[in-house]
């Protein structure tokens, strides 16, 4: 995809987030002078919102330029108060639905929705900060596949690493994957953002070592943060990228990967004419970012797809959305009779450090 395209979509996508967030904190500010009168009406409902509006798209430009102590602290006040806002805008909406409710009934509720608000405010918060810095999870999960050789895979995805994920988080979850002792690494996109250090991220990755070696895929974000540097943190960090392409291991397995589906506008047609040239007496392992053309996939009967990108939603109640775009949001499905699809949460998050009721995940995967 041509640069300027990627440019305008991402000017788009940060255009109308900050419209949609700029309504949510309207929103909310109204319902804080409903339950608290004498703060007015203008403070939470009209300067706050613009001002902080302001301030959200502004620090983020700036922390993908400028790096140190004071950059990280204001990239997390601004990311989390970002999700925050999501959260309360969706529980602000229900309590008015209810005190709407209750008023047909002439019952004065008004101080129970203050204290009820306060106090749900309260949990999502620390709810939504203790998912979003626990340490990922190692999930297990056992694949099935006829005449696969004896494996184990870990999976990282979706970590996206740098000025939002520290150095010393990404060690730690690596160190988790090397007590794992897995046969082969499959790496699905997203992986380096912006930040100090991507050289020291890559070779964390790189000192981790299994038998079969470690190979991957570009995810969307490999395109927005410039696809020579991804490039170039790929090969440093020993991750064998697979480009719309295959490649068959000493052991029979045939890996399979694709560039981003969406970013490239990868079609039906072109995943056809690649899969046609796997070999399908060889396990097949399909490496797609987005779980997207899983029809074409079943057609081919290619045994196990793994992909990321949703984030399982990464926050209640995004992920809703989530499963209206993607069918396939998380977990382990039976696409067809021959094919199955693993989508996984993810090893961290994106942009908000915040994760309510989507855990992180590194999923280990036992075939057969």
């Amino acid at each position: 995809m041509e640069i300027c395209q990627i440019r305008y979509r991402m000017g788009y996508f940060f255009l109308t987030a900050s419209l949609i967030l700029l309504i949510m904190q309207v929103i909310i500010g109204l319902w804080f002078y409903f339950i608290f009168p004498p703060i007015g009406w203008k403070i939470p409902a009209v300067v706050l919102p613009v001002l902080l509006t302001a301030f959200v798209p502004l620090t983020m430009a700036y922390t993908r330029t400028h790096y140190g102590t004071l950059e990280s602290v204001v990239y997390y006040v601004a990311y989390i108060w970002c999700g925050l806002v999501f959260i309360f805008c969706f529980f602000v909406l229900v309590f008015a639905l209810l005190q709407g409710i209750t008023s047909l009934f002439h019952l004065h509720t008004q101080p129970l929705f203050k204290w009820l608000s306060l106090s749900t405010f309260f949990v999502v918060t620390v709810l939504s900060l203790w998912g979003g810095f626990s340490s990922p999870k190692i999930k297990h999960i056992s694949v099935s596949i006829p005449n696969a050789p004896k494996l184990t895979v870990a999976i990282i995805s979706d970590t996206h690493l740098g000025e939002g994920v520290s150095l010393a988080r990404w060690k730690k979850a690596l160190a988790q994957i090397q007590a794992q002792q897995p046969d082969i690494i499959l790496v699905l996109g997203d992986i380096f953002e912006y930040g100090m250090y991507p050289q020291s991220y890559a070779d964390a990755l790189k000192n981790l070592k299994t038998p079969s070696g470690t190979y991957g895929v570009f995810g969307n974000h490999e395109y927005y943060m410039g696809y020579q540097n991804s490039l170039n943190f790929y090969k440093q960090a020993g991750i064998s990228l697979l480009q719309n392409e295959l490649i068959k291991l000493p052991n029979g397995l045939q890996i399979i990967g694709v560039n981003d589906i969406k970013t490239t506008s990868l079609t039906a047609d072109k995943l056809d004419a690649l899969l046609e040239k796997s070999d399908a007496a060889s396990t097949r392992i399909l490496l797609s970012h987005q779980p997207l053309l899983t029809d074409t996939v079943a057609q081919h009967k290619i045994p196990l797809m793994l992909s990321g990108h949703t984030h399982a939603g990464q926050i209640f109640p995004f992920n809703l959305l989530v499963k209206l775009v993607y069918p396939y949001d998380y977990g382990l499905y039976q696409v067809s009779t021959h094919s199955q699809l693993y989508v996984t949460s993810g090893m961290f998050y994106w942009g908000m450090p915040l994760r309510l009721f989507a855990p992180a995940e590194i999923p280990i995967l036992h075939i057969n």
